[in-house]
């Protein structure tokens, strides 16, 4: 039997290895999500290894009512925000929500993070807009991340818990998500380079963040 919207699901698969690799995407945390149409999207399954996945894998749901219509797991506990994302931009197809480190980081301290460079802020807007903390897969989550929405911003620090962002389709946003890593870097250098010599965090902070880790 043919498999629904096969060739999609099997790109999200593509995209989440490609994270994995980056170190963006650790164990089974992070989710991706794929506009298909205009009534559905696919999204990674809840709690899987991406190193094993298979499109039949992937669940396809509706943008509406979240139900799944396609796909042989439970799709991720993350749903709704994905889904608010993509109804709030409905010209962009990928969204993608990563536990990456550095802009975690910056998610800790709860703190919005200015985008500087001119090619980021042409795709991402002004900064990566911080939203308020909720717990993970919560519906308190969702309403949390639209209050937060702005139509200038496309991407989002959680607090205390990753990054979501959307993008055109998913082979925008996978670079997307190392220039927010860069950008997350440079800020926290900037912020550690602020501190008095000897502080036990200063040199800690800017060797972490040293620019050749991401180049």
């Amino acid at each position: 039997m043919a498999i629904a919207f096969e060739a999609q699901r099997a790109a999200v698969i593509t995209a989440c290895l490609t994270l994995a690799d980056q170190g963006y995407l650790a164990g089974t945390g992070g989710n991706l999500a794929l506009r298909l149409d205009d009534a559905h999207f696919a999204i990674t399954p809840s709690a899987a290894d991406y190193y094993t996945l298979r499109p039949q894998d992937i669940a396809v749901l509706r943008l509406d009512t979240l139900a799944q219509v396609h796909g042989e797991m439970a799709p991720s506990v993350e749903r709704g925000l994905h889904a608010t994302l993509l109804r709030a931009w409905p010209r962009l197809a990928a969204s993608v929500h990563t536990h990456q480190p550095v802009a975690s980081a910056v998610a800790l301290l709860n703190r919005s993070l200015p985008l500087v460079e001119p090619a980021d802020v042409a795709q991402l807007g002004p900064c990566v807009q911080i939203v308020g903390y909720a717990p993970s897969g919560t519906g308190m989550l969702v309403s949390a991340l639209r209050r937060a929405l702005r139509n200038d911003c496309q991407a989002y620090l959680l607090r205390n818990h990753g990054l979501v962002c959307v993008a055109a389709d998913l082979a925008a946003a996978v670079p997307l998500m190392g220039r927010i890593e860069a950008a997350a870097a440079a800020w926290l250098r900037q912020q550690a380079a602020r501190l008095p010599a000897g502080h036990p965090l200063r040199e800690l902070a800017l060797e972490a963040c040293e620019p050749s880790h991401f180049q």
